[in-house]
């Protein structure tokens, strides 16, 4: 497994901020890592860049032991902090070789930043210091210098906020494009992020691990206890009388004639009888699928 955590534990003092969470990523997967601010996202990356120690469990990138082989998982790891460290006045093939050097990629440095110029996108704007750069060149930028060693795992923190339409669109084409031959673990709060560029996602919240999803095109958009129905009616209806079929909740106009239906159960079949008792008939009926973002926040509230 390129990333392995199994009971990891995190506090800061009497706060726990990663309460014994386990999953693993395998070869090549790019995973989003979802959750609201405070979740303990940004926590478990640092854990895993080897930035922070933690309390007690397991965190290992490619079967070493982060805490008992810092030097080689290092090297096995690519990471983009949520704020972008860079040096302002540096320009940006002079920042990128700076950071080869620390590396020691040795007489090959050249070559290498010249690959991850073109990779990254920056050829237009290699010339620039890097404070004259807009915020979606700075992200090429970090995500290059992330990319040096040539890791096996690259890990980005938030690595599309503040961008424009346009930039999170390249950014998230580019990490799609990373993606084909790295394991990568992108961290966000946004589920559009995720749909965009994850073929799994990841839940956290509290510092627990509340949905895995291997395959984000399976994600299931029905709450089977809180289902949502619209139905038209040829004819008006009375609300009260509709609302006395057994498993509805609520019900709200939306036009004419058509209403919105929440209910534990479903009822479809209850509706049409309704209808054919009060000699009524159904122009529209059809079960509506929750957005990405309601599930989110069902699982995250």
């Amino acid at each position: 497994m390129s990333i392995s955590i199994s009971n990891l534990t995190k506090k800061y003092g009497e706060q726990t901020v990663l309460n014994n969470i386990s999953f693993e990523i395998g070869e090549g997967e790019v995973v989003g890592f979802l959750g609201p601010n405070g979740a303990g996202k940004t926590t478990t990356m640092k854990i895993l860049a080897g930035a922070l120690n933690y309390n007690n469990g397991s965190a290992k990138i490619c079967d070493l032991e982060v805490n008992d082989n810092p030097i080689q998982t290092a090297q096995l790891v690519g990471y983009l902090p949520e704020q972008n460290p860079l040096y302002q006045e540096m320009y940006v093939k002079e920042y990128l070789l700076f950071v080869a050097e620390t590396f020691k990629i040795g007489k090959g440095k050249e070559s290498r930043v010249n690959e991850l110029i073109d990779l990254v996108g920056l050829r237009p704007e290699f010339k620039k210091k890097i404070g004259q750069l807009s915020k979606g060149y700075r992200q090429r930028v970090g995500i290059a210098q992330a990319l040096i060693p040539n890791p096996k795992v690259l890990i980005l923190d938030e690595p599309t906020t503040g961008l424009d339409p346009n930039q999170l669109e390249e950014i998230r084409h580019l990490i799609r494009e990373i993606g084909k031959d790295k394991t990568v673990l992108l961290s966000t709060h946004i589920m559009q992020e995720i749909k965009a560029t994850c073929n799994r996602v990841l839940i956290i919240n509290k510092g627990e691990i509340v949905a895995d999803y291997p395959d984000i095109s399976k994600i299931s958009l029905f709450d089977e206890n809180n289902l949502q129905f619209e139905v038209e009616f040829l004819n008006s209806v009375e609300i009260k009388e509709l609302k006395k079929i057994n498993g509805i909740s609520e019900i709200n106009e939306i036009s004419k004639n058509q209403y919105s239906v929440i209910a534990t159960a479903d009822v479809r079949v209850e509706i049409f009888d309704f209808a054919v008792r009060t000699n009524n008939k159904i122009v529209m009926l059809k079960e509506i699928e929750r957005t990405m973002e309601e599930v989110f926040k069902s699982l995250t509230k």
